[in-house]
């Protein structure tokens, strides 16, 4: 038997995610300062681990309901209301899942398959074209343009539709450009969606992380609210990224169609990561503020080293990167990332991981140290001064 041909066509022609080979040789490096990983340095706030020390000593081990603990979903449903001053019913419009890459899967799972088409804007999460693709749908990419600092279109979209389009993927805050979308901007993608029969997958994990003005969720708008899954969780705001806890909220015929697939895959979250998400919530807002000002400082301090290396670098609104161009070296992505740790030992990741149109740039987080920023930063310079085309 060869358990190549087993495997489904689909799953076998993948291509290994792109920024892995950049991991393993970083492994093997000694004082390499990764700028890769896309997840806060900073360690989960003391409140939030202490609840979920608490309830593994209270025995509170066993299975919730399919959805997530009543309670947590009420404190989501009042946190959003509070933060994008949208209502959902936290007993039927609510669903708790294993991060938000679980939200992503489950709703592309449940609305699309073979002959349907998605539509991404990218550079965007790699997910989103994977979890496409596995459904048998087609994936319709619409590339993001410096020029217009990395948000969509309404020309863009327009042009994208087609009758075969069944979800619009809005990926802002963007990872990995930190583009946002003004109020203005979205208020003209609404224009554009809102008589059409498709549904939009709204990502806003990044909405705390925003350093101009306060996130506008596209939930909040009424034309689209029904039709708009809004997803998001407790990993880059919370700095939860190992308790795999995450929430989609939507209109009840959307959520219930995701839960079945939940429940026959996974069952439910983890309980303990419920029981610290809950935490979260009621108690750690401080924590999060001083974590955005810290990421906010460290934001200037990259944008203006790599500007001053001689690279040119769009100005992050929201998340925890930048995305610099480096066509000036006369290199590919690759070859500029992969040079980069050889001689320096500075981990980034090509800009073409995040989608063809990502080629020329590179991505670099600002979630680790001042220190070692810095330092990256020195070695950053150095490195584009000896390769300046």
């Amino acid at each position: 038997m060869n358990l190549q041909e087993m495997i489904r066509p689909t799953v076998r022609n993948m291509p290994p995610s792109g920024i892995r080979k950049y991991f393993d040789l970083l492994n093997e490096m000694k004082d390499a300062i990764s700028l890769g990983v896309g997840e806060p340095d900073f360690v989960t706030p003391w409140a939030i681990r202490e609840a979920g020390i608490y309830s593994l000593e209270k025995g509170h081990t066993h299975y919730s309901s399919n959805p997530g603990f009543i309670e947590l979903r009420r404190q989501i449903s009042r946190y959003v209301a509070k933060k994008y001053n949208v209502e959902y019913d936290p007993q039927t419009e609510i669903i708790v899942t294993v991060g938000a890459s679980e939200a992503i899967d489950i709703a592309l799972r449940a609305l699309v398959g073979p002959g349907d088409e998605v539509i991404i804007p990218e550079p965007s999460f790699v997910a989103y074209k994977g979890c496409t693709m596995f459904t048998g749908a087609t994936p319709v990419v619409i590339e993001l343009k410096e020029e217009d600092e990395f948000r969509l279109r309404p020309d863009q979209l327009e042009k994208a539709l087609t009758d075969r389009t069944k979800v619009v993927i809005l990926p802002f805050p963007n990872n990995p450009t930190g583009a946002v979308m003004r109020p203005e901007d979205q208020r003209k993608i609404v224009d554009v969606l809102k008589d059409r029969d498709v549904i939009i997958i709204s990502d806003e994990i990044y909405a705390e992380l925003t350093y101009s003005g306060k996130h506008v969720s596209f939930a909040s708008y009424p034309e689209i609210r029904d039709r708009t899954i809004l997803i998001n969780g407790f990993s880059k705001a919370f700095a939860m990224t190992g308790w795999r806890i995450g929430y989609a909220c939507g209109h009840p015929v959307l959520i219930e169609a995701m839960n079945k697939i939940h429940q026959y895959a996974i069952m439910c979250s983890p309980t303990t990561a419920q029981y610290a998400a809950s935490e979260a919530l009621n108690s750690c807002e401080d924590e999060v503020q001083a974590m955005v000002r810290e990421y906010n400082r460290r934001r200037r301090v990259m944008v203006k080293g790599l500007r001053d290396a001689g690279l040119s670098c769009f100005e992050p609104m929201g998340a925890f990167y930048v995305f610099p161009s480096i066509k000036s070296t006369g290199m590919t992505s690759d070859e500029f990332c992969e040079k980069l740790l050889v001689e320096e030992k500075v981990l980034a990741v090509p800009g073409n991981a995040f989608g063809a149109c990502g080629e020329g740039y590179i991505r670099a987080t600002y979630a680790n140290s001042y220190e070692n920023i810095t330092e990256a930063l020195r070695r950053i310079s150095r490195f584009v001064s000896r390769h300046r085309k």
